[in-house]
């Protein structure tokens, strides 16, 4: 079922998204156990046209999540997965000659597009493959187009990249550059279900009928909702808090600590603010407030911070690590 794209007046949109998005929660449900922090960062993230780095040993349904999220949303959903062999044109696609369907034997080179041509991407074990693979996604991240022979083609919008990577093992593997890592809006962490939430997946698994999920939104209904969290206002007092925030993680700030100024090497830059008044929004949106607030921005700050904060030399030494700076830097929010 889509959702009508005809907007009225902001009240009716406020209360339309808010129905939206209790609707897609409960689709989410029916599939995915548990996990409903992830899934509310997911919505935010989508709400605010971010690419998310999702962390998490294998089996924790990451895929599963993400896959059932696009069939919610109505989102045309490509799948790559990435390894040490894949080449930049295995994503986005090449020029391949073609002959004449005519017989008239006239050939010319047209243009394939690659699995990148979707709304949504999993990136599955992004960390797999080289860094010109993982290059070949900046621009789409970037820019929502890709450049193949000098031709530059436009990616239907929404365009969301939701990437995944296995945290225990290293062997093989290509650490994300920052330059890449910076355009993720978030990084989130997907912890093991506890052990009630495991004997229902258990259950939900191993019959004979998998639940399913039904599709309640379109593409331009998922547009309409970014445009509505948009709309959220921004206190000037809470802009305060993520200004300060974002430049008491820079250890050259006059707001820095010692403790900073001790154990970070580079802090989080201008689109990390960015991100956090983007974010407080779209989380405002989803719980109904009428307005962000700090409370929102203590949610949001850690997996938006965890990613662009980089420990120095002095923090590995002494067993900091960048969970326990953006801890720190979170405390002091309010």
């Amino acid at each position: 079922m889509s959702q009508e794209t005809s907007t009225n007046s902001p009240a009716e949109r406020w209360e339309k998204a808010q129905s939206v998005a209790a609707g897609i929660r409960k689709e989410l449900g029916r599939v995915i156990v548990g996990q409903e922090t992830i899934q509310d960062q997911l919505l935010v993230s989508l709400l605010c046209r971010g690419h998310v780095l999702l962390v998490g040993v294998p089996g924790l349904a990451k895929t599963l999540l993400i896959s059932t999220l696009a069939k919610v949303l109505g989102l045309k959903f490509n799948r790559i997965q990435f390894t040490p062999d894949l080449m930049p044109a295995d994503i986005v696609g090449s020029e391949v000659l073609q002959t004449d369907a005519e017989g008239s034997g006239v050939r010319r080179f047209e243009f394939s597009g690659g699995p990148i041509f979707a709304n949504l991407i999993l990136a599955d074990e992004i960390n797999r493959t080289p860094p010109k693979t993982q290059a070949a996604l900046l621009e789409a991240m970037q820019e929502k187009q890709v450049t193949v022979a000098g031709v530059s083609r436009s990616l239907e919008e929404p365009f969301l990249v939701f990437a995944t990577q296995n945290p225990i093992e290293h062997e093989g593997t290509y650490p994300l550059p920052e330059a890449q890592l910076d355009r993720f809006f978030f990084e989130l962490k997907m912890d093991y279900p506890d052990i009630g939430d495991e004997g229902q997946i258990v259950r939900q698994t191993t019959g004979r009928e998998l639940p399913e999920s039904d599709t309640i939104l379109d593409a331009a209904g998922v547009l309409e909702l970014q445009d509505a969290a948009v709309e959220v206002p921004l206190p000037d007092h809470l802009l305060q808090e993520i200004l300060q925030l974002t430049h008491r993680s820079r250890p050259d700030s006059p707001l820095a600590d010692d403790y900073v100024k001790r154990y970070v090497e580079w802090g989080a830059g201008p689109r990390a603010s960015q991100n956090l008044a983007r974010a407080v929004r779209a989380l405002a949106l989803l719980r109904g407030q009428p307005t962000a607030s700090v409370e929102e921005l203590r949610e949001v700050a850690p997996p938006i911070l965890r990613h662009r904060v980089i420990p120095n030399y002095q923090a590995a030494g002494d067993d900091i690590d960048v969970e326990v700076i953006v801890s720190r830097l979170v405390s002091g929010i309010g």
